[in-house]
This record gives C-alpha cells, structure tokens and sequence, in this order.
C-alpha cells in the first residue's frame, strides 16, 4: 500500500529530491518518519541513510533554490564574525554565522528551506540574512566545534579559582554565595559572557544600568558606548550581587556607593583585572565595570602615537635624574597608560621607583604601588611624604589634586627625584596656570617642571574599510590645515558608513593625539612673570610645539583617523 498519504509531511528538502529524482517518495518518507521518531532534522537522518552524500543534497539544494555553495572545509575560524548566533538557536537550528557585510549576515545552513531556523536567526540578530548552502555534516562538527571553545571559556569563568577576590570573606558570605550561585546559574552564566564579550570586543567599560522598565548593558569600545543587549528586568539585583561578591563589595549595603576590583584570569599566560563601582539609582544600581589589561602597559612607547620630536622630548625628559613630568588631559583619555609606559621604561634593578594612585590599576612588578585611600588618612599627600623616607629615585603619583600635594611634588622634584603625575587641564599651556592657581611659586614651577604632555584618543580608521574622500579646500582650511599641507602629496580618507566585519562603523582601536611642550628658559621666564596660558601657548608655538589640533591633524595626513575625529577631540 502506498505511503502517499503522509508525503504533505515531508519537508520542503524532502520533496525538492523528490522532484530532482533523487530519492523516491516512498523512500523519503522513511527518512522523513524516521527522523520525527527521534526528534532529529529530515536532512541529518537523510545522510546518516547513506542514500545521498552531504556534497549532493548540499550542491542540489544550493542549485534548486539559487542559493551559494560553500565548502566548509576551506573556511578559517579566525574570519568567523564578532556577531555570533545564540549558542542554543544554533545548536537547534543548524545554521552558522560566516561574515558580517554592513548590516547583512552570511549563515551557513544545510537545509534552505528551514525557514522558521533562518526567520528565529533573523530575528535574534536584528539583520538581514544570505542563506549560503554547505555540507550537514561538516555544518554539524563546526557548530559542535563553536559550541565546545565557547563552553571552554565559561567553564574557564565558572570556576572560583578564576576570580581573585582580593580578600577573604566570612563563612556567612561565602554560604550565601554557594547558595545563590547553584539557584542563580542563569546569571552567573550571562555575567560570564558579557565578561568573554567585552574582552573580544576590545571593550575598555562594562555599564550595568536599571530602568523603570528595562535593564540594558553597553560596552564603551573605541570610546563610543554601544548598546549590546536588554536582559530581563528580574535579573538586576541577582546580577548585582553576583558582581559585588566576586568584587569584595558589602552586597546587603545598597544605599551609597561602593569600589571593588575582581581578578580573571584568562589562561596561564593572561590576566584581567576589572575595577568596579557601584552606584545607587532611583531604580537600583548602575554597575561600572573598568577593564584594566596589563598588556596596554606593555606595549611601548611606539604604539601610543606619539611623533618623533614628541617621543624624543618625552624620553629625554624623563632620563633626566630630577624633575617633574605632567601628563595632562580628561578622563579617559589614556593618560594612565602613558605613565606606565614610562615608569616600564625607567623600570630596572637600579632604581627604586614608588607609586601613589587611587586605585592602582594595573599592577607592575618591580614597582612599589600603594593604593590612596583618603578615609583612613591615606591622601596622596601622606604617601608621597612616606615615599620621600624610602630611598626613591622616581615617584608617580595619580593626580595632583590639591596645593599640598602640588607642593610636596615640587620639592621633590626639586630634591634629585623623578615625579610623574598627571592634572585634569585641557592642554600643556593652562596646566602650568592652573599650578599657579593652586597657590604653587611661580619660581618653584618654574625650576621643577620639565615637560607637559596633553593628549587625547581619537578613533582609528579601519585599515581593511577605510575610503579616499575628496572634501573642498576651503573646508579643510577651515579646519587648521594650511596652505602649505593642501600641496596633493596625501590622501584624505573617512570611514566606509556601517563598516565592515573587521570594525566598528569603520573605526577600529585608537591613536593617541599629543601636546608635548618642554620648559624651555624662555617659557620659564614667562611663568616668572605669571603669565597667562596664551602667553606660554605663543611663545611654545614660536618654538615648534603643535598643539593639538595641528598633531590631530598630521594624524588626517597620515591616514590614521579622519577629520570628525580630530574635530570632535580638539574641539577647544
């Protein structure tokens, strides 16, 4: 008796080899009953029938419905995209994220006429998609492939010993911690990944924020905050009190704010340090997470962006035996891993050098750290007064904030020892007025301040998207460059809108923009007399030093970033 009668069960695959006279109907509906009894996709228990090979079902599909064939054996797991396709819809569904061409995702999927798996993948990702046709069974061990480093990451994170928790808690916490985390793995699961992502991404912030009616998380990459996903509102307080445990944080204290730093570690070979801060809302608490990567210390002083001269100036600076160094600029503008990378340089068996910072972000061996900590009476005041009894030969201190510190770092400076510090000014010239408005003696600033360096982070064009531009000379004028620069020996170059795979937007990393002014006699003269900031800005553009819209804009020359980017950073 024939089977006719179950063929409008058969899927849409099933009857498409039908119709190529590839498989019988009888035959496919054996496969099709077979499949459904053990819950398995018509196509997987197809090719383990062994009456067609993957190869032909993947190159007839790919035919049939006009659709690309691609052998995945020729595919580089470093190409796959950022943007990946939840663990558990892929898993279902079969279908793999390949590429991300502005906002068009190409998915590899075995079975083209599995519309629910491509509209549920459609939907998650929030773009378009171009179906590409491959293999099932070499589609299944990519999938598992994925799915296996991804569970190798969590089961990295899941485990107590990945997490430095900078102290010892009490037997009550660490009950309450077991017990929150055998009913809570849902969200030490989500914490985890929003970790492993930001880290991929290159993310330098993690923002938990509360709503009224939503919860959402965004990464800060590049500088520019990015919404990355809205988890349910439930989870906002078992979420806080996963991150506060792991933090060392008091999680029953929900009223003031709180500091707290955690530990990952990542492999033998690589640590991550985050710095967390915790602040009370109308609607729970907004949670900062500051990822601080030891490596951003090590990378040497070429990678910061710094020109020539400016790099010649600053090492010469600092090589000297006394003085004081500033690294000035707002917040988040790199400054810290400036003056690590100097104090990595100045770092030998040699010297003694000692540092004061609230907190100590990345830690360095062979340097003495203390961590400023102004309820106990430990000021930056206080530590550089202690540091003066221990013998240093360069002291860093995090920032100058008051004259009583301003002061002690002069006298030091002025005693036979290196100082490195950094002020909250816009540029090297009114750094050396606002010292003076401190209540600092002219002729001590004068005679202890070597260097001022300003900077600022603009975004990096991507190399593999970036476009030529043509924009009208009137325009670029209008903009700091002059006559002599437009003489059509370089290329203007922008972002490509949307981007590509590689980037974001068309940006990628950052390059830093650089004030460095020497004090020279004639400067100090100036500071003498106590001068204004545009009196010491003319007299070092007399003597060569760009300010920061003239080194953003060699920047533009180069290549390296584009005009909105030099604009929106030097905008004074």
């Amino acid at each position: 008796m024939s089977t006719v009668t179950t063929s409008n069960k058969l899927s849409g695959l099933a009857r498409t080899l039908i119709q190529e006279r590839l498989l019988s109907e009888d035959e496919a509906n054996a496969i099709q009953m077979q499949a459904n009894s053990i819950k398995a996709p018509f196509i997987t228990q197809l090719i383990l029938s062994r009456k067609l090979t993957a190869k032909t079902v993947a190159e007839t599909s790919a035919k049939a419905f006009g659709f690309p064939y691609f052998n995945l054996d020729a595919f580089n797991a470093d190409y796959l995209p950022a943007k990946k396709i939840d663990a558990k819809l892929m898993q279902t569904n079969r279908v793999m994220a390949l590429q991300v061409r502005n906002n068009l995702l190409f998915v590899a999927i075995s079975d083209p006429t599995n519309l629910h798996a491509l509209d549920s993948v459609q939907f998650q990702m929030g773009m378009a998609l171009s179906p590409v046709v491959v293999e099932d069974d070499k589609l299944g061990r990519w999938i598992d492939k994925i799915i296996e480093s991804n569970d190798v990451s969590m089961k990295s994170l899941d485990t107590n010993d990945d997490f430095d928790l900078g102290g010892d808690l009490t037997e009550q916490v660490e009950d309450e911690v077991q017990s929150q985390e055998v009913d809570d793995a849902p969200v030490v699961r989500f914490l985890n990944k929003m970790l492993i992502d930001a880290i991929n991404m290159g993310a330098s912030d993690l923002h938990f924020e509360p709503y009224e009616k939503f919860y959402r998380v965004r990464y800060r990459v590049d500088g520019i905050l990015r919404e990355i996903t809205q988890p349910p509102l439930a989870i906002k307080e078992k979420l806080a009190s996963r991150i506060k445990v792991i933090s060392s944080m008091d999680i029953s204290e929900k009223r003031i704010p709180q500091d707290g730093r955690m530990k990952l570690v990542l492999s033998k070979t690589r640590t991550i340090d985050f710095r967390v801060s915790t602040l009370p809302l109308i609607n729970g608490e907004k949670i900062v997470m500051r990822i601080l990567d030891p490596t951003s210390a090590t990378l040497g002083i070429e990678a910061l962006g710094y020109e020539v001269e400016q790099k010649e100036a600053l090492l010469g600076a600092i090589s000297r035996p006394y003085g004081l160094v500033l690294v000035t600029g707002p917040t988040g503008s790199g400054k810290t891993v400036s003056l690590y990378t100097c104090l990595n340089i100045l770092n030998n068996p040699g010297v003694n050098i000692a540092t004061a910072e609230d907190p100590c972000e990345i830690p360095l061996a062979g340097i003495n750290q203390v961590n400023v900590n102004d309820k106990q009476g430990l000021t930056f005041a206080a530590a550089l007064k202690s540091f003066l009894r221990q013998d240093p030969d360069i002291i860093m201190i995090g920032e100058i904030r008051d004259l009583e510190t301003a002061d002690m770092a002069i006298k030091a400076a002025s005693t036979g020892h290196m100082v490195l510090s950094t002020l909250h000014t816009n540029d090297a010239p009114s750094t050396l007025t606002r010292l003076l408005n401190m209540g600092v003696a002219p002729f001590n600033i004068a005679s202890a301040v070597s260097l001022i360096t300003a900077q600022r982070l603009a975004r990096r064009l991507c190399k593999s998207c970036k476009i030529p531009i043509d924009v009208p000379k009137e325009a670029l004028l209008g903009v700091g460059f002059t006559e002599e620069d437009l003489d059509g020996s370089w290329q203007l170059y922008g972002p490509k809108e949307d981007g590509c795979e590689m980037c974001n937007n068309g940006y990628k990393g950052r390059v830093g923009i650089y004030q460095v002014m020497p004090i020279t006699d004639a400067i100090s003269r100036i500071i003498m007399k106590s001068g204004t900031a545009h009196d010491i800005a003319d007299q070092a553009k007399l003597e060569g030093v760009k300010d920061l819209r003239q080194s953003g804009l060699l920047k533009v020359k180069q290549g390296l970033t584009s005009i909105e980017e030099v604009e929106s950073c030097t905008n004074e």
